[in-house]
């Protein structure tokens, strides 16, 4: 059948259809899939099996069931292990995990459960064992001996020992920092000596140390074995215990030179006429001569005797270099020249003379209001009383005298 267009043309549809399907006389060969060796799906499941497994480890790690890894005893060689800020019992475990102290996390963690002081670690170091069971290691951090490095400077402490005239030695700073610094391990001790702080102090940049800028340049010109006085702040510090004099001794400036920054040395020095470092020296004056409460009152007398062109006249100045200090210096050590006497010297003193507060630094960038020229300690508690005359000052001696605050 066909029409003037076309549209009904059979024979032709069938035409073009018989084109496209024109097949050879030969049949093709069908496909063939593609088989997978057998060492590809050892392979595969032996992946799915380790994803498997990290999966279930996790999930039971983080949701607290299934086994775990635990040493058994209580340990085998001694070793320092450091618990940071912030850290909470899993994270404590990891690092005892970290150093062999335990199998695994969880053996801490698990022992640690109905043992409430394991929540109240402080951050420090710790001397534990490698190969505790959980329980030893829980038994054992939360003990008072555990804790190693501990380092507390009190105000008022200078470099080296003071031996009082009771006869009892006062420790310093470089006995302080050795101390803490030291730890017995396995029957051997490791830690800096005393010996070799000093000769990192007297022989190592200022700088390299970590001292403040504003105090490198002041203090190197100073006598070598003096020039870190005042550079370390009072407070505790956490030190690791074995290191290196040098790396011990910077860790501990680096750190003062950050509380000096929070205190806000320098800035704090900025309207007082003075440079920091002299306010530094200033403040640890302060710290030697009185109690807190009367501060302020002596540095208005520092001052004073600055402007008026007074020596100051410090009993502490003195006493700073001696092997004995007393209250009171007698006309011979007062007649003895040297550059920290300040009855004989104008001025300040070339460094500071001990660890200052924070309190006496900021009355040293901020005297009280007041006329004093003198004070004198009056009371048995550490008092002191001040005046604007010699005659005042006289009368307070006597009155210091008869109290028995001398």
């Amino acid at each position: 059948m066909t029409d003037g267009l076309g549209l009904f043309d059979n024979s032709r549809r069938h035409d073009q259809h018989d084109d496209e399907y024109d097949y050879d006389d030969e049949p093709r060969e069908p496909r063939r899939k593609k088989r997978r060796s057998p060492t590809f799906w050892v392979v595969a499941v032996v992946v799915v099996a380790i994803i498997a497994g990290g999966a279930w480890y996790g999930v039971t790690q983080v949701l607290g069931f299934g086994g775990f890894d635990d040493y058994a005893g209580a340990g085998d060689s001694d070793v320092v292990v450091e618990v940071k800020a912030g850290q909470g019992t899993a994270d404590i475990g990891a690092a005892l995990k970290a150093k062999d102290v335990v199998a695994s996390s969880r053996a801490f963690t698990s022992a640690g459960e109905d043992q409430p002081k394991v929540k109240a670690i402080q951050p420090g170091y710790y001397l534990m064992k490698t190969k505790m069971s959980g329980k030893a290691a829980v038994d054992r951090i939360v003990t008072k001996d555990a804790r190693v490095g501990q380092l507390q400077i009190r105000a008022g402490t200078q470099l080296d020992d003071i031996k009082q005239p009771d006869g009892k030695t006062t420790a310093g700073i470089f006995t302080l920092i050795s101390n803490a610094g030291t730890v017995t391990m396995n029957g051997k001790k490791a830690g800096p000596t005393v010996e070799e702080l000093r000769k990192v102090a007297e022989n190592t940049d200022l700088a390299q140390l970590g001292a403040p800028a504003w105090a490198v340049p002041f203090a190197s010109q100073a006598e070598p074995k003096r020039r870190l006085e005042g550079l370390i702040t009072p407070g505790v510090y956490d030190v690791e215990p074995g290191l290196s004099a040098q790396d011990l001794l910077t860790k501990v400036v680096k750190d003062s030179a950050t509380t000096l920054d929070g205190w806000g040395m320098p800035g704090l020095a900025a309207k007082t006429g003075y440079t920091p470092y002299q306010v530094l020296i200033m403040g640890s004056l302060i710290e030697r001569e009185g109690i807190e409460k009367d501060f302020d009152k002596i540095s208005r007398v520092i001052y004073r005797r600055l402007a008026d062109n007074i020596r100051l006249g410090f009993d502490s100045t003195i006493n700073y270099v001696l092997d004995r200090p007393t209250i009171t210096t007698d006309g011979s050590v007062r007649n003895t020249p040297g550059p920290y006497n300040s009855y004989l010297n104008f001025g300040l003193t070339p460094t500071p003379i001990a660890a200052t507060s924070k309190a006496a630094l900021q009355a040293a960038a901020k005297p009280a209001d007041g006329p004093w020229v003198y004070f004198v300690k009056c009371e048995k508690d550490g008092t002191s009383c001040f005046a604007e005359t010699q005659a005042q000052h006289d009368q307070n001696i006597r009155d210091a005298r008869a109290r028995g605050a001398y």
